[in-house]
């Protein structure tokens, strides 16, 4: 993997890119691990220099992490995961009713069972992943109306 320090407004990145496979690239962000999706046949992935990766998760010039939500569009009414993992289990399924604040699912992260709970009451329209399924913070659960 090839190394690269960025600074964006004034926030330091340490970005570890690695090879691209077919059209996917493993990136290291400040120590978070993402896999990166190229565009097949676009001018942009053409110019890309595929043996480099970007890098991962920002941090301060202090070393602490940057904590921010990515804003993910999203159906109205759905619960996002709080945080990357992998769904464990639910709690509820569609046609279920919830109140805000019920657990819905439980995801796992860094070897740890996060409670997922939903911020609003209503009946679960959909759920949208599966147990097994890996989650980027931000993402759609399910849907509740």
């Amino acid at each position: 993997m090839k190394e690269y320090k960025y600074k964006i407004n004034g926030t330091k990145f340490t970005v570890e890119v690695g090879d691209v496979d077919d059209n996917h690239v493993e990136v290291v962000v400040n120590g978070s691990h993402y896999t990166v999706e190229l565009e097949k046949d676009s001018k942009a992935a053409a110019k890309i220099n595929t043996s480099v990766r970007p890098a991962a998760a920002p941090k301060t010039a202090t070393g602490e992490k940057v904590i921010s939500k990515p804003t993910v569009a999203g159906a109205a009414g759905a619960v996002k995961a709080p945080l990357p993992g992998t769904i464990m289990s639910f709690k509820v399924k569609e046609g279920d009713t919830v109140n805000a604040g019920d657990t819905v699912c439980v995801l796992e992260a860094m070897k740890m069972e996060n409670d997922v709970k939903t911020s609003k009451g209503g009946t679960v329209q959909k759920i949208l992943v599966g147990v097994g399924d890996s989650v980027l913070e931000g993402n759609d659960i399910m849907i509740i109306g």
